[in-house]
């Protein structure tokens, strides 16, 4: 299936499409400010040794110092004999490493390092501390395991000590490929040992690709037939890069210089939207709803307005078939990941199950991440897990929403009103004041003014003091404040 590239750049953020016979597939978001630094590779020193956590902590240059486990010192784990690996026999204050970044730092914790360095490349993953060659596990093949890794003993140099992994980019890949990104992988690993020897910590030996350079890198198939880039400059520095590092792919790249904004005409804008939201409408009039939650995601298939041209059952077929094509779209652009559980309609027939299994299964074969999907459960649900290899797209461009707090829901005026009355009269029995001012939402104002006004005096009659109403176009619906006078 062909496929193209939409590269959108602005200098806040740079946004990627992958379309498919003219549908967006996928969607890659990374923002100037909140750039990611995994994968870079810097030199650091130990300003402090804590054995009773078997940690230290490592100065990268980084506003907070980063934090480094004795599970991921390389040298631990490929030490001698059964002898105790302790954190204060590995490290000590003041000593120069060479770390990469496992993970970014998040909240109050600096970021995760390693010692042990790998360096991506199109088609292989350098490990320049280890000797063996491995291969993807997406790899499923064993005597294509076999004969990649045959292949790559072949073509690695006499003097290489470090080790590969294959990716999945390389299972059909020439000689030739193999043998450029093992010559720019040696040549990467070269300049960071050589920046490493001539710098002292912190310092920044190298810094992961960009999005745009990643697409070129890791994204760009055989079945890509064009990459549009609507910047001048980002055009020109893509190019540079694919000239040096993949010309294969220099014959894709091209400028858009049309007045129209580029992901306007190919609808991506619009694609965005409803990738955000709740419900998906199906072309036969069923739709989908999708929720996303901290555990699992969950999909539930609705007929909605479809009713079929034969039966019943053939509606709920039709629509379960529409929506497992759906369902994969939707992950890909959404970028869900995690567990995921799938409520498609019942179906009485275990022939349609089957179908619509193999269906999902057809879809998500052009996901790039790794699935498992299990069959119908004893409720007919199907389970399956996505891979997380980064932030949904939900959780890139929104957040919890202020009012609701995340829960998709508001309370109703009415359970406001019955709220507050049980407020006023706690505060009432605990203060003795003068008058009981109510501060809240017009809605919940105009509903004491009007059918809860007689609940309002009798509290009122009650607790014996006068309670006025003031309304506050500021405050949400679940928003009040009652001031004693």
């Amino acid at each position: 299936m062909s496929e193209s590239f939409l590269i959108n750049f602005t200098p806040q953020e740079t946004r990627v499409a992958l379309m498919q016979q003219g549908v967006v597939q996928e969607l890659h978001i990374e923002r100037t400010g909140s750039r990611g630094i995994v994968g870079n590779v810097y030199r650091g020193k130990v300003v402090r040794v804590l054995p009773g956590m078997q940690s230290a902590f490592v100065e990268i240059g980084l506003e907070r110092t980063a934090f480094l486990h004795v599970a991921d010192i390389w040298e631990q784990r490929n030490g001698h004999g059964g002898e105790a690996r302790l954190i204060e026999r590995m490290v000590y204050e003041g000593q120069h490493l060479v770390v990469q970044v496992l993970k970014d730092p998040i909240g109050s914790k600096g970021a995760r390092l390693t010692t042990q360095i790998s360096l991506a490349g199109r088609m292989l993953v350098y490990l320049p501390q280890e000797r063996h060659i491995g291969i993807s596990q997406r790899i499923g093949d064993d005597a294509a395991r076999e004969l990649l890794k045959h292949k790559l003993q072949t073509l690695v140099p006499a003097d290489e000590t470090g080790g590969y992994i294959v990716r999945t980019m390389a299972e059909n890949a020439s000689d030739a490929e193999l043998t450029a990104d093992i010559a720019y992988l040696r040549r990467l690993w070269a300049e960071i040992r050589n920046r490493a020897q001539s710098t002292a910590p912190p310092f920044l030996l190298h810094e992961d690709l960009t999005l745009g350079q990643r697409v070129l890198r890791d994204l760009v198939t055989p079945e890509t037939t064009r990459i549009l880039i609507d910047s001048r400059e980002n055009f020109q520095k893509l190019t540079l890069f694919a000239e040096e590092y993949m010309p294969q792919v220099l014959p894709l790249l091209a400028h858009y210089t049309g007045e129209r904004p580029l992901f306007d005409l190919y609808g991506v804008e619009d694609e965005i939207q409803k990738a955000l939201a709740r419900r998906v409408e199906l072309k036969s009039g069923g739709y989908l709803i999708i929720d996303q939650t901290e555990a699992m995601t969950t999909i539930d298939v609705n007929t909605g307005g479809y009713v079929g041209l034969r039966n019943f059952d053939d509606t709920i077929f039709k629509t379960n078939l529409e929506a497992a094509q759906t369902i994969a779209r939707q992950l890909r652009l959404r970028n869900l990941g995690g567990i995921i559980v799938l409520d498609f309609i019942d179906m009485e027939s275990g022939e349609h199950k089957i179908a619509v299994l193999d269906e999902l299964n057809k879809a998500l074969a052009r996901d790039h991440t790794r699935i498992t999907v299990n069959g119908f459960t004893a409720l007919g649900l199907v389970e399956m897990t996505r891979k997380r290899t980064r932030e949904s797209l939900a959780h890139i461009l929104c957040e919890p929403c202020s009012t609701c707090g995340g829960r998709g829901e508001i309370k109703t005026a009415q359970t406001m009103c019955y709220e507050i009355l049980r407020e006023l009269l706690r505060e009432a029995r605990q203060f003795n004041a003068r008058e009981y001012r109510l501060l809240a939402a017009s809605a919940v104002v105009d509903l004491f003014l009007e059918e809860e006004s007689q609940s309002l005096a009798m509290l009122s009659d009650f607790i014996g003091k006068p309670i006025s109403l003031q309304a506050e176009a500021s405050y949400t619906q679940e928003q009040f404040d009652i001031v004693l006078l």
